[in-house]
């Protein structure tokens, strides 16, 4: 069986994207530093906010950052508007954004975002953009534990799709043999392999502090929380029966330094 090989380009200390696939940013309605916004923001061609994210992507350039603010306008701005501001949806009306009300109470504000990156893949070559959502592993469980259901699903309709937080970067493994590439001056120590929307699963794993064979793992028994990556292994290796999610931890020292960002840059 042939690993599927997990290279997430967007975490790259350089910015360079290693994949050559194009990148697709979504950000939700939850706090996020500049800092990592930078990083997404540059590897991205299509940028959308759902609903209530562009408000966060709006106040975080207040104050003396305001100036900044015309650097950042998203693609597209989608949802229910159960909370976008209406100075927030002016202004980036104002400066070109594509701003759609979808009253749909069938889908959440990021299914909606999804469901438009799918249509301008479908209308122009077809081929897919890595995801990336920007929020949904904190705040509220119940909007937690849909973005968990929500991937969990899409793993099988997209090739990549991940979830950062100021705090971790988090994806589905499907069924069957992953190849992490690990870079240790992006991503923490503390990593855990989670067995989510399934009854079990058996795992066996290389390059871990803590390495599994065939090892059963389900919310009644064991669930790898709190492993280690190991600082020369560059490679983990993951062998699942079953989906799981993959999360590791990211050093805040990697995002905390901001870029010289001028307006005409």
């Amino acid at each position: 069986m042939t690993s599927r090989k997990w290279t997430p380009s967007f975490l790259d200390e350089n910015n360079v994207s290693i994949s050559s696939k194009k990148s697709a940013l979504i950000i939700l309605n939850q706090p996020f530093s500049l800092g990592l916004l930078w990083r997404l923001w540059k590897v991205s061609s299509w940028k959308a906010c759902a609903d209530g994210g562009a408000n966060r992507l709006y106040d975080l350039f207040s104050g003396e950052l305001e100036d900044l603010r015309i650097r950042f306008i998203p693609d597209l701005i989608k949802g229910d508007f159960d909370s976008i501001r209406d100075d927030v949806k002016e202004y980036y009306l104002s400066k070109g954004a594509a701003v759609i009300q979808d009253g749909d109470q069938c889908s959440t504000d990021l299914m909606k975002c999804v469901s438009s990156l799918s249509d301008l893949e479908s209308q122009t070559d077809g081929v897919q953009h890595d995801v990336v959502i920007l929020g949904g592993l904190s705040g509220r469980l119940d909007q937690t534990v849909h973005t968990l259901s929500y991937l969990h699903k899409l793993r099988k309709l997209r090739e990549s799709v991940f979830v950062i937080t100021d705090d971790n970067v988090a994806w589905v493994l499907d069924s069957g043999e992953h190849e992490i590439s690990i870079d240790h001056k992006t991503l923490g120590q503390t990593c855990g392999l989670l067995p989510v929307g399934v009854s079990s699963t058996i795992l066996t794993t290389r390059g871990l502090r803590w390495n599994l064979t065939d090892h059963p793992s389900h919310f009644d028994g064991m669930v790898s929380t709190s492993n280690h990556l190991v600082p020369e292994e560059p490679i983990v290796y993951i062998k699942t029966t079953e989906p799981i999610w993959w999360t590791a931890e990211l050093r805040p020292e990697a995002f905390a330094e901001l870029p010289s960002i001028s307006i005409s840059s």
